[in-house]
């Protein structure tokens, strides 16, 4: 676990939150705006109109549909205004046509965002429809921090948004140092108690014992002023997402924290899955942090 890592503040400067009017994405919009507000951030609020459907229909329908979502989107502007959510907060709105994901990757790199809000109710397989299929997407292609509001997560944010107690669950990995800092860093901003936990589905082995200890020893030397009551480290056995998120609501988490590997990693493939139905599931909102991202300052 790199010391600059953990040791440096997270900074969010710029919040993308993804909008298809739905009530996820309104979910979703809040916490965005909380979190844009708190951090002093700009805040891209962005409509993917996308060409779907329209193929068969020509240009004409998919023009007319994103002059529509252009409507849709500044009425929603116009009465974030009203209400004072988006007072003394920079923003900027945008409709995009064309594949949903592109869209927003190009956005995300033209603005550099620093973190993608979603929302999504949870709807998997045949039961899921388009903003679904968006946000699992997103959860799984940006190269930045996802923060994904799912279903049973609070309608609105915390007062200020502030966190009173992270969950950071870890497969003791070097790779899983990113995510590390990114749970660290908002605890300690926060002033918020973090659990760090080990998950183990099968009990553990010398070998694992040990890395648990590493793991653990790590984290205690580059957690500067960190109190002993102020995080704890655990191992608990059992499966991994239903472990999780029984932690979570038991724990009165406000935040989850999972670390992901690349998608073009062979190491636990069937990891993916797993961290997409936490993020759905959870209580609470969840941020996932890829462990080939940038830890931004």
């Amino acid at each position: 676990m790199a010391t600059q890592t953990v040791a440096t503040a997270v900074g969010i400067h710029r919040v993308l939150v993804a909008i298809d009017f739905s009530e996820a994405s309104d979910k979703a919009l809040r916490h965005a705006v909380a979190i844009a507000r708190s951090y002093g951030a700009k805040f891209y609020l962005t409509h993917v109109a996308s060409a779907m459907g329209f193929t068969l229909a020509g240009g004409d329908a998919a023009a007319l549909a994103a002059d529509g979502a252009d409507r849709d989107l500044r009425r929603l502007e116009e009465n974030l205004a009203k209400t004072g959510a988006l007072d003394g907060i920079q923003h900027e709105i945008e409709v995009c046509q064309g594949e949903v994901w592109q869209q927003l990757e190009r956005v995300i790199e033209e603005k550099h965002v620093d973190l993608v809000v979603v929302g999504t109710h949870g709807r998997t397989g045949l039961r899921k429809v388009a903003f679904g299929s968006v946000a699992e997407a997103v959860f799984r292609h940006s190269i930045c921090p996802v923060l994904t509001v799912g279903p049973f997560a609070p309608s609105d944010p915390p007062a200020h948004a502030v966190l009173r107690h992270i969950l950071y669950p870890t497969d003791l990995s070097e790779e899983s140092a990113v995510a590390a800092g990114y749970a660290e860093s908002l605890a300690r901003q926060h002033g918020a108690r973090l659990t760090v936990v080990h998950i183990a589905e099968r009990p553990g082995d010398a070998k694992t014992d040990e890395r648990e200890r590493e793991f653990e020893a790590n984290f205690r030397k580059h957690a500067p002023g960190r109190r002993p009551h102020d995080w704890t480290f655990r191992t608990q056995l059992g499966p991994i997402d239903k472990t999780i998120l029984e932690l979570a609501e038991e724990g009165h988490v406000g935040l989850i924290v999972l670390g992901l590997r690349s998608p073009l990693s062979s190491a636990r493939p069937n990891g993916w899955p797993h961290a997409y139905k936490i993020a759905c599931e959870a209580c609470c909102p969840v941020l996932t942090v890829r462990c080939d991202a940038e830890f931004r300052r």
